[in-house]
């Protein structure tokens, strides 16, 4: 963290650098002022409408995404992994707060989405910055567009409700909402339940927070043993990507990740390897296919079949379930210990 901020500091030779600076940088005030309107905003927000989130808490949330933005940055930087604050953030609130799930998600929403989004911008930015567009013209694009994709996510999410019966229902197939449900979910065991009820000293589940001490310590002995052997197989062993793998359960699936390990061994392991010239062409022009094919292709599929109530062709593969017991719980429901 200390070199990173040192380079940061100086003035690099780099030569994108140079050619940027035919343009006017963005003054620190209009961060400043953004960042002040936007807080004020929150805090407004929740006194308001009564989200039982005190505005210290809100202070504290965006306290906690500015510290954990730089680490999760560099984290992200080198492999394009971005650890998430959502435990981090449901844990500390729902210690000081319990029993308010409303505010346990707004809390979560104000530190971890915050954070997330700043790596996004941050993102942005740098790829304006290789692209030689003017960081003023880039801020206010930025800025612009966030009103307008929030806009276009309220107005949607409202047309879904009314338009849509059983939305986010098990009974509506086409609309399960399994980010959604995650979601809920988390405010109902962080919030309703609290994590002292859930994981203190009397829960069956206590033993889980020893895991933020291995997080803590694991990636110790092997930053010393990539220091004692060198140029070794354990420079490709990093820490904080193998354990946020699973993080993204839920709602990602077994299948996701299937998925993801066939793409990535073909193009980072096997075209990297034996295709080198190819690999450095197309890997990141496919990169970018596949996200807009995805995205491009879900929107025509819900204007053209969810939409309509179309029902899934039936084949040897949608006749019968072969793993019914993937929706029954672990072990059967227990009744929530006193308070």
């Amino acid at each position: 963290l200390v070199a990173q901020w040192k380079q940061s500091r100086e003035h690099s030779e780099d030569i994108h650098h140079k050619l940027m600076q035919a343009y006017p940088e963005v003054p620190d005030w209009w961060y400043a002022a953004l960042f002040i309107v936007m807080t004020a905003v929150a805090i407004i927000t929740c006194e308001v409408w009564d989200y039982k989130l005190p505005w210290w808490g809100v202070l504290l949330a965006v306290a906690l995404a500015a510290i954990f933005a730089l680490p999760v940055g560099l984290i992200q930087a080198i492999t394009n992994q971005q650890p998430g604050l959502n435990i981090i953030t449901e844990y500390v609130i729902g210690y000081i707060l319990p029993g308010r799930p409303i505010a346990n998600v707004t809390f979560k929403t104000l530190g971890y989405i915050s954070m997330a989004q700043a790596m996004t911008f941050t993102s942005d930015l740098k790829l304006g910055h290789y692209m030689k567009v003017p960081p003023r013209a880039m801020f206010w694009a930025q800025l612009v567009g966030t009103l307008i994709a929030g806009l276009v996510n309220l107005l949607t999410a409202n047309w879904l409700l009314k338009s849509q019966e059983n939305v986010c229902t098990q009974e509506n197939k086409e609309f399960s909402c399994p980010s959604a449900r995650t979601f809920f979910s988390a405010s109902v065991i962080w919030g309703v339940v609290s994590p002292n009820l859930m994981f203190g000293p009397s829960s069956m589940y206590n033993a889980i927070n020893y895991f933020f001490l291995i997080g803590f310590v694991l990636p110790i002995p092997f930053y010393f043993l990539k220091k004692a052997f060198p140029n070794t197989w354990l420079d490709y062993v990093h820490i904080p990507v193998l354990l946020a793998a699973t993080g993204m359960m839920p709602p990602a699936q077994a299948y996701h990740y299937t998925n993801w390990l066939a793409v990535g061994f073909a193009f980072q392991f096997f075209a990297r390897r034996y295709h080198p010239e190819w690999h450095l062409r197309f890997t990141y022009v496919m990169s970018a296919a596949f996200d807009s094919g995805v995205a491009f292709t879900g929107l025509l599929s819900f204007f053209i079949f969810t939409i309509r109530g179309a029902k899934m062709a039936k084949w040897w593969g949608t006749r019968e379930d072969l793993c019914p017991l993937e929706s029954e719980p672990y072990i059967p429901a227990a009744p929530l210990p006193a308070a």
